[in-house]
């Protein structure tokens, strides 16, 4: 675990629950709406927003125990991003024989069920206090 030495400021806490909060809005939207979890995820307007807020507001976390987070949220929406790119490359090739869409399903749907668990394990560390492994 991140040892650092210098405390966080509240509003800065209240920001990092806020990204938390908007991805898990963003993942929310995808579960019980129309849209993918994964999908709703990359493009939907609350992890847009969410990622925008990390790159401003990451040079004032910088030397924290918030800092690990920050990375954590971009590293979560960034491999998302490239994973899902990856699944694609894969399986829209795979559509000509039929089992691209298998493999499409099942690699957004795991890709869904990671993106839940990353925001899930480091809201609950942000509550907790706690910095996340890096």
């Amino acid at each position: 675990m991140n040892t650092l030495t210098i405390e966080a400021s509240p509003s800065l806490v209240r920001t990092t629950h806020l990204v938390y909060g908007l991805h898990a809005l963003g993942l929310a939207l995808g579960a019980f709406g129309a849209a993918s979890v994964l999908g709703s995820f990359l493009f939907g307007w609350p992890s847009i927003i969410a990622v925008i807020l990390n790159y401003v507001k990451r040079s004032e976390v910088r030397g924290t125990w918030l800092e690990s987070h920050f990375t954590w949220q971009i590293r979560t929406f960034w491999f998302a991003a490239a994973w899902a790119a990856l699944v694609a490359v894969v399986s829209i090739p795979l559509t000509l024989v039929i089992i691209g869409f298998g493999t499409w399903v099942l690699g957004m749907g795991l890709l869904g069920v990671w993106a839940i668990y990353r925001i899930a394990r480091g809201w609950l560390r942000l509550n907790a206090h706690e910095a996340m492994p890096v």
